[in-house]
């Protein structure tokens, strides 16, 4: 897979100009920014590293192919792409092994998609697995569950703390959330208990 290196003093207008040669947008990019130092007076420079998403999307669904039928199992993935979002959708012969107990062996097999793509590429990306849009329901009743903690949130004006969940199900409810006038979101923790902490938010407050 290619990878594109960009040098600049600005990293607005390094992303601009590559975005323009490579004749594409920023959702449709992952990308990384360091700094080096060169010259005698040690003139720093923004180095940008991008790869398209596209090409992340092969790359994790020839990996993902892999590590299944290493496991026996028979499959086809459905690949989708929205706003630096990669989601794959499994669907198999043994859908109960690949989920595992409350979705644990899913959730080791996205962990392990996800080190093996930074591996190679050395970029954060966004990967989401599923398996015959398992997770879509859970995701559907926990957010039905935290709109409901909210709603009590919003009368006792008492916060609540979340359990800990992956970024993706943090990001969906923020987004579920920041509709209710009176609820606050914030995440709190470190990973892997990273949680969030549902709070009350005063009408003049922003």
């Amino acid at each position: 897979m290619e990878k594109y290196l960009y040098k600049g003093k600005s990293e607005t207008e390094i992303l601009e100009e590559a975005l323009k040669e490579l004749n594409l947008e920023e959702k449709d990019i992952f990308y990384k920014v360091t700094e080096e130092k060169s010259g005698l007076l040690k003139t720093k420079k923004k180095v940008v590293e991008i790869v398209k998403v596209k090409d992340v999307a092969e790359l994790g669904k020839e990996i993902l192919e892999n590590i299944i039928e290493n496991m026996g199992i028979e499959c086809q993935i459905e690949t989708k792409i929205r706003d630096n979002l990669i989601s794959y959708n499994i669907y198999s012969n043994n859908n109960s092994m690949l989920i595992g107990k409350k979705g644990r062996i899913l959730n080791s097999i996205q962990t392990y998609l996800k080190q093996a793509i930074f591996k190679k590429i050395n970029i954060k990306t966004n990967i989401v697995i599923d398996i015959e849009n398992y997770k879509s329901k859970q995701l559907y009743f926990l957010i039905r569950d935290v709109k409901k903690i909210a709603r009590e949130v919003t009368l006792s004006k008492v916060s609540v703390k979340l359990d800990p969940m992956n970024s993706y199900e943090r990001r969906e409810i923020h987004n579920a959330l920041s509709k209710f006038d009176y609820i606050k979101t914030e995440s709190e923790g470190e990973e892997p208990n990273r949680y969030i902490v549902i709070k009350y938010k005063d009408k003049n407050e922003k």
